[in-house]
């Protein structure tokens, strides 16, 4: 298997999977995606978008969603099956564990200065919680056929190689 990689992956984070793609012998090339940031040359027609955690899919929904729903739709235009894989962590292996996620931009207290004291302050308490992304991530799944496939960072490499090759 060869497996383009986009020339838009953040370096750092290619570097680190790069790293799994040789201990893998996965042969590799990098050159810009038509969408997602990796593609098997063996099956065009399905392609992977790395998301490094569910604050960046949040991102993605909420502040960048005319960006991020003109990828969706040119997939979906294209005939290309896209899989969202997410790198969150041990504690969302599902869809259904998203439900739940507790958003740090939601607890994450800082400290200011109001009137000369010191006062505890929410980093932003309206920010989108579980329920509110699981939701929308239900909705992006039904409405352009998109995947979610969540991981560890230690496995990425292999879960590419898995999701490519179909074994997922």
């Amino acid at each position: 298997m060869t497996v383009q990689v986009d020339t838009r992956e953040h370096t750092k984070e290619w570097e680190r999977i790069k790293g799994q793609f040789d201990t893998l012998g996965v042969q590799y090339f990098r050159s810009k995606c038509y969408v997602g940031d990796y593609i098997s040359l063996d099956n065009p027609r399905l392609a992977i978008d790395r998301k490094k955690d569910l604050q960046e899919i949040c991102g993605n929904v909420c502040q960048q969603h005319e960006r991020f729903k003109a990828e969706l739709l040119r997939a979906k235009e294209q005939g290309i099956k896209l899989v969202i894989l997410c790198e969150h962590g041990a504690d969302i292996k599902s869809l259904e564990d998203v439900y739940f996620w507790s958003n740090p931009r939601r607890t994450q207290v800082r400290w200011k200065t109001v009137n000369g004291k010191r006062v505890k302050d929410v980093i932003s308490a309206k920010a989108v919680d579980g329920n509110q992304l699981y939701k929308s991530l239900c909705t992006i799944r039904d409405r352009y056929n998109v995947d979610f496939v969540f991981c560890q960072k230690e496995e990425t490499g292999q879960k590419i190689i898995d999701i490519l090759g179909g074994k997922i």
